[in-house]
């Protein structure tokens, strides 16, 4: 084949007005569009920052929140721990009213009158008192002793007044059944009777 016909068949690069261009030249894409534009470092590090002091607001957050369920935790803990046998114990305190009920059913002198036998169950009585209320005390739970103090609605229950020129007024004079808490609630607020006419307390 000569030279003429080879040079006919070889395709030759054209540009788009026709003329003849370079076979070899780079491709440079669609036309019309422009090459992508370098991002601005400044602004990729602001959005870095940005992203960081996010993620370290989360991180605090999460912080938070994990140590208030930590302490919610503990204090539920101790609240079982403590306060767990709160229906038990007061069911228990008809054991310690029934011991006292007994001790003070016998009249004034029957120890002395009905000799050795009545002085012994008494004291058995009182000593199986003193015992059952320690072993309460293991619990958190303490006896209150109101008498001779103010009436306090929280820790009293006033049933009655009780005409009293000499106690102050509003002085518990009387304790009909006896009160106790547990930790620092109420198990059962003490029956009372409160001084009515007296002078007023701090006077």
């Amino acid at each position: 084949m000569s030279d003429s016909k080879k040079a006919e068949n070889d395709p030759v690069a054209t540009n788009q007005d026709g003329s003849a261009g370079d076979a070899g030249a780079a491709y440079a894409g669609p036309a019309g569009q422009a090459p992508a534009a370098e991002p601005d470092p400044y602004l990729v590090l602001e959005n870095f920052r940005h992203e960081n002091v996010e993620l370290k607001d989360k991180v605090l957050r999460t912080l938070a929140e994990m140590e208030n369920l930590r302490r919610r935790a503990e204090r539920e803990a101790a609240d079982a721990k403590i306060y767990g046998v709160t229906s038990f114990a007061r069911d228990m305190l008809t054991v310690a009213d029934n011991l006292r009920r007994a001790a003070e059913s016998a009249p004034p002198g029957a120890p002395e009158q009905e000799g050795a036998a009545m002085k012994t169950l008494i004291e058995g009585i009182e000593l199986t008192e003193r015992d059952f209320l320690s072993r309460l005390g293991k619990y958190g739970i303490k006896k209150l002793e109101p008498l001779g103090g103010k009436f306090d609605p929280n820790l009293h229950e006033a049933l009655f007044e009780v005409p009293d020129e000499k106690a102050p007024n509003g002085t518990v004079v009387q304790v009909m059944e006896d009160g106790y808490t547990i930790g620092d609630r109420v198990l059962r607020p003490a029956k009372v009777g409160v001084s009515r006419g007296g002078p007023k307390p701090g006077s």
